[in-house]
């Protein structure tokens, strides 16, 4: 490999398994000085375990790179500000934050407790704040840093992921403005939408709604897709271009990965307009709007048929 991020600092979270560990021995290859953040729970939040932080750091290490563990929750202000300190601790300073540590907690809206609901926003989206405020203070008194934040595919509409699809489509907001907000200062944020086969997207549950979703021909904005054939450690070199010097341009977007394929997603835009002096009337709407407006709309999901 080579030294693409030599003397730089990371902060990987959620890097004791899957993608995260992949992102971890990737950058730790490439030279740089990683923390290995990881809680050590389920896919669902819950337990805690110190062997997944620590075996990553080993690995890291058994190569020659320099590692040190953190088992502290996204979850809290506290968590994120000691993470951070983790790394100003241990190695000095803090380039690179990797926002990757998620759970799951899948249910239909109408079923969703509270309890689920503000489980998975405090880890995914709060979570990506609790980390990035304490970072972005660091990063703006060194003039520099980059920030890459894990967002879904689900965000743009999946099945019982109520919760994970609010907070992974409220990553990619708050990226756009963390972008902005840091530009000045040489610090850029960028989000990802992996696809990779994973302990939380290969559960028996979600094999089963992946079914039903291909059945009812419900598919997303790539198609179809069988996830199982995508490994995670497949997302981790494009997280590592992003960290690089050499991606010091690129701020604000938003990209999918996975497998082979890596795509830059559009930036919300207007698609099609109507105008007109004053005010609209229903009336008038209603006259207008199938053809100038709600034209080719279609309803992914339409009602059952009668029966």
């Amino acid at each position: 490999m080579g030294q693409r991020l030599k003397d730089k600092v990371a902060v990987v979270t959620g890097a004791g398994r899957g993608i995260g560990k992949g992102i971890a021995l990737l950058m730790g290859e490439e030279g740089a000085k990683v923390v290995v953040n990881d809680l050590g729970g389920a896919f669902d939040g819950t337990g805690e375990s110190k062997s997944p932080a620590d075996e990553v750091v080993d690995e890291i290490k058994a190569k020659g790179g320099q590692a040190v563990a953190n088992y502290d929750s996204v979850g809290s202000s506290q968590g994120g500000e000691n993470i951070v300190k983790t790394a100003l601790d241990s190695f000095g300073r803090l380039d690179i934050l990797v926002n990757n540590a998620g759970i799951l907690r899948d249910r239909m809206v109408f079923n969703t407790t509270d309890e689920e609901w503000d489980a998975v926003l405090k880890v995914h989206l709060y979570g990506t704040f609790y980390c990035t405020r304490p970072a972005c203070r660091v990063m703006r008194n060194q003039k520099g840093g980059r920030i890459i934040n894990f967002s879904s595919e689900s965000g743009l509409g999946s099945l019982g992921q109520n919760n994970y699809s609010a907070a992974k489509e409220g990553i990619v907001g708050f990226t756009r403005t963390v972008a902005r907000d840091m530009g000045k200062y040489g610090v850029t944020c960028n989000a990802i939408r992996p696809r990779a086969g994973t302990r939380m997207t290969l559960t028996e549950e979600l094999r089963a709604a992946t079914e039903r979703k291909r059945a009812a021909g419900i598919v997303g904005p790539a198609g179809a897709l069988d996830i199982t054939s995508l490994v995670p450690e497949a997302v981790a070199p494009f997280v590592v271009y992003l960290a690089t010097d050499q991606a010091g341009n690129i701020n604000g977007y938003d990209f999918m990965v996975g497998g082979g394929v890596i795509s830059l997603l559009n930036q919300p835009e207007i698609v099609r307009s109507m105008t007109k002096e004053g005010h609209w009337t229903v009336a008038e709407i209603s006259a207008l709007a199938p053809s100038f407006i709600t034209a080719e709309l279609v309803n992914p999901v339409p009602p059952a048929p009668a029966k």
